[in-house]
């Protein structure tokens, strides 16, 4: 039954390549994290409506280190199932992005609750990327993933792979067997294989990631085909609807409520009113589906597009936006849930919450920007509008020592209020921006001068609406004052720069700290907060 509202996107700010899964009266969705640390997003909820963020499973350097690994590589499409009193856990660690070639092991890691303790990896393969796991009802188990092939005039999207996996063995056994090459849509990836009535559903993922973006079905009375293609070809997509508000839909999934209703989720990106921009990146959204005579799913809504607005299960309540005020206090000995840093497992490295009780100390250590060790602790963004503030401490001596406020996409793309020092004129203020320039990377410097900063703490804040983006600071107790031009935040993008087709997380702000010098200077932050308007 339906009686419920469900406002899209259910997950906010960067959320890709959803995995859903429902536990008895729990349902959970795993999102890709790429370059961010720990890895994986997983999301509850018990409506479909309202999600809360409850773990990253992927946190120690036995399952996943990504130091060296590029811009929007990392940890891509995650699959959570459950089976044999277990939550079983596959994804990639992409190594490469750039060239012929794409290093891209996959993983499976298991817990016997949500929460964990989640093994070890156990290595599966390296064939290509968007691994997914089937537990067919015979007790057999099924991988699925795309292939990558890297010779040069071949289609490098060359269909989906099909091999079984022996758990207790915990490898793979058999053949590998192309079981799909996909629609004439092509760039065919991210599977997820189904059984309904004796039926083997495949669901994958097509036409790219950014406007032609779409979800295909195809079925089987094989698990080794031949498929048969949907006779709509892709049952969610948004690339014959330009006008609508949620674009760049594709990568799904789908769940049976208790009841038999069926919703699938998929990315989405919300583009800037006026732009191909979406500084959100992709997020996730939820539609209503039905089985139709034909035995084919199909939208309720009778369009692949997804709305905003989706009728929800009996008592689903959920709210357009996301909570209108989160303050961050760092009073506890972790980090709040909300934040991320790059790459390093080797988290004591840059940050402390209990060296100065109360505060965020970071650790100074490479260029912002850096794919290997750089201090930056920051959360997703959220909405087009919002403000953001923090307090820092920090007693620099060199131009090389750097700490303050960024908003930030990857080192291509970001603005970064910072306090540093000048040899003229002691501490002082600097903005540094860089503009999608990839790959030289060129940093402007949109002040005329450094400003005096003086002594003691100092308030840094961001106003960011659409495209405006607007520092402010002040000593700590004084009123904000702006400080420099107003700056383009669209470029915090994944359209901009690289384009998107190579570009695939999303806008963060938060707090990043540099030594050039290599002594680890720390800076001090007490509290974080990020405000929607009322």
């Amino acid at each position: 039954m339906t009686g419920g509202v469900i406002h899209n996107p259910i997950l906010r700010g960067f959320n890709p390549d959803p995995s859903i899964l429902r536990v008895g009266d729990d349902y959970y969705i795993a999102t890709s994290t790429f370059e961010w640390y720990p890895g994986v997003q997983i999301h509850h909820s018990r409506d479909l409506a309202t999600w809360t963020l409850i773990t990253r499973p992927l946190d120690r350097a036995s399952q996943v280190d990504m130091r060296g690994n590029p811009d929007s590589c990392g940890v891509w499409a995650p699959c959570l199932t459950r089976a044999d009193d277990l939550f079983w856990l596959i994804y990639t660690d992409v190594k490469r992005f750039d060239g012929n070639y794409k290093d891209t092991p996959n993983y499976l890691v298991t817990a016997p609750a949500i929460e964990g303790p989640w093994s070890d990896p156990v290595p599966l393969n390296a064939s290509g990327f968007d691994p997914s796991l089937f537990h067919d009802d015979d007790g057999r188990k099924w991988l699925v993933n795309m292939a990558w092939d890297h010779r040069p005039d071949i289609n490098p999207f060359a269909g989906i792979l099909l091999q079984e996996y022996d758990p207790r063995g915990e490898k793979l056994v058999g053949q590998a067997t192309n079981i799909f090459r996909g629609s004439d849509l092509g760039v065919t990836e991210g599977p997820h294989l189904y059984k309904r009535d004796g039926w083997y559903y495949l669901l994958t993922a097509e036409g790219g990631t950014g406007y032609n973006h779409a979800v295909t079905m195809a079925r089987s009375r094989a698990i080794d085909g031949p498929y048969d293609l949907h006779p709509d070809k892709h049952i969610l997509t948004a690339k014959d609807h330009p006008d609508a508000p949620l674009q760049r839909v594709g990568h799904g999934d789908f769940v049976e409520t208790p009841d038999g209703s069926v919703y699938a989720v998929s990315l989405t990106s919300r583009p800037l009113p006026g732009t191909r921009r979406s500084p959100m990146g992709r997020e996730t959204c939820i539609e209503r589906m039905v089985w139709g005579d034909d035995g084919w799913l199909h939208p309720a809504s009778g369009s692949p597009a997804p709305r905003l607005t989706v009728p929800g299960p009996d008592g689903a309540v959920g709210e357009p936006a996301g909570k209108a005020r989160s303050v961050y206090d760092f009073a506890g000995p972790e980090l709040p849930l909300d934040f991320q840093w790059l790459r390093t497992p080797r988290r004591e490295r840059l940050l402390s919450l209990t060296d100065r009780p109360g505060y965020l100390r970071l650790y100074g250590r490479e260029a912002i920007g850096s794919w290997f060790e750089q201090a930056l602790v920051a959360r997703r963004v959220t909405e087009f509008a919002y403000t953001a503030s923090t307090t820092l401490e920090f007693e620099p001596t060199l131009p090389q020592h750097c700490a303050g406020l960024t908003v930030y996409y990857n080192r291509s793309r970001f603005h970064y209020l910072y306090v540093t020092h000048d040899e003229a004129l002691g501490r002082v203020l600097q903005i540094q921006c860089c503009l999608g320039d990839w790959q030289e990377q060129n940093l402007t410097f949109p002040l005329d001068a450094p400003v005096a900063a003086g002594d003691g703490p100092v308030e840094l804040a961001v106003r960011v609406d659409g495209a405006a983006l607007q520092f402010a600071w002040a000593p700590a107790g004084e009123p904000l004052r702006d400080i420099g031009p107003v700056l383009d935040a669209s470029i915090c993008s994944d359209e901009a720069g690289r384009g998107e087709h190579a570009s695939f997380t999303g806008t963060f702000v938060g707090m990043a700290c540099q030594d050039l010098t290599g002594r680890g200077l720390p800076a001090d932050f007490r509290g974080f907060c990020y405000e929607l308007p009322a």
